[in-house]
């Protein structure tokens, strides 16, 4: 068991340590405060070919793999520029379709992906289903001229606003009409600019640069060209996307919580109270400093174990959950009541939880 990184994925995990000279957590912040894309932060990630990390090489991406995509959100993260869109549109949907489409759509999208020229976004959550995917009562129903008219609702999608396509997951057959409840899942490429579709903006009670939306389709015409994989057989699938997402979520969780941890610190060592000792000196402060290092490591580890699998093609369902579950769980813990101190709650001025626990909140919850 070599815990070893290569040479290059070193250089994948330490790019945030290089780009942050030019754009840190202030230039990050000043946009999050916009609720405003970091225009020339994803330009230069674009330039530098980190776009396409999971795209292979014939369509133009670096052909690497979750875990290079999983150390680029982490080392970014550590510098306190977290990038959500990453989540959605590079791993979710780049990483689906390098993996499942048609050689036509791999051609259609993911050459455009990499360099930035198609954006996207991801949609499956709905109003009444939440991250129960198998209540989803979105539907595309046969035209009865080979195509499809897609209704319904998504809710929380990240950057609906600046995607040019859509994945949407949603049925084909309704779930009282199968056997069995995953049958009748469709995924499909969905032009933003159809006939159809429309949405309204979800504020949200914490800084970030991706803004949230509810996306409603009416009538939306698609064709058989816009499936991706399968008609009926899109949760077959499905996983290959989700437990992406849940890893490198757990990446984006522990680069911040490094983030926080490095400001708790600093702050410990500088702050002195009494016989101009720094608090740092007190066990009472340096323990909860101590776990919280702990925990955000573990997780780290979690988070690489679940990557390599998916990287393997063996099952990383299990490992991607525990990670995303642990990567979350530290930074959130400063807001449940009487919890006890973390590298968030070190300073009274929480100059790390702000950051933390709102990104960690943010990935609670399905997109």
């Amino acid at each position: 068991m070599d815990f070893t990184l290569t040479q290059e994925q070193r250089m994948i995990y330490e790019y945030g340590d290089r780009i942050s000279k030019q754009f840190d957590h202030n230039y990050w912040r000043g946009y999050a405060e916009k609720n405003e894309r970091p225009t020339e932060l994803y330009q230069q990630i674009t330039s530098d070919g980190f776009l396409g990390i999971m795209v292979p090489e014939a369509y133009g991406g670096a052909g690497q793999g979750m875990t290079e995509m999983l150390l680029f959100m982490e080392g970014l993260a550590n510098n306190g520029i977290p990038l959500l869109n990453l989540v959605v549109g590079p791993t979710m949907t780049m990483g689906l379709l390098a993996k499942h489409a048609s050689e036509d759509m791999k051609r259609r999208f993911l050459p455009g992906g990499c360099t930035g020229e198609i954006k996207f976004c991801f949609a499956i959550t709905e109003p009444n289903a939440g991250s129960n995917s198998i209540e989803i009562t979105s539907i595309a129903k046969s035209d009865g001229k080979g195509g499809f008219k897609l209704n319904g609702q998504k809710v929380f999608i990240t950057d609906a606003n600046c995607a040019d396509y859509v994945m949407v997951v949603t049925r084909t057959t309704a779930r009282a009409e199968v056997k069995k409840k995953t049958d009748g899942f469709t995924i499909f490429m969905v032009d933003m600019k159809k006939k159809g579709i429309s949405k309204t903006l979800i504020p949200v009670a914490f800084p970030v640069p991706e803004t949230q939306w509810q996306l409603f389709f009416d009538n939306v015409e698609l064709t058989e060209a816009d499936v991706l994989g399968e008609v009926g057989k899109g949760f077959n699938i499905l996983f290959d996307t989700l437990n992406p997402e849940r890893i490198i979520l757990s990446g984006l969780c522990t680069g911040v919580g490094r983030f926080a941890l490095k400001k708790a610190v600093a702050y410990a060592n500088d702050r002195k109270v009494f016989n101009n000792t720094p608090i740092g000196a007190h066990q009472g402060v340096q323990h909860p400093l101590a776990i919280a290092r702990s925990e955000i490591e573990m997780a780290s580890l979690m988070a690489l174990k679940a990557a390599w699998a998916f990287d393997q093609n063996l099952p990383a369902g299990e490992y991607a959950n525990i990670a995303k579950y642990a990567g979350a769980e530290p930074a959130s813990t400063p807001w449940t009541p009487r919890s006890r101190p973390t590298a968030a709650t070190v300073s009274p001025r929480n100059t790390a939880s702000t950051t933390c626990t709102a990104w960690c909140a943010c990935c609670a919850r399905r997109r």
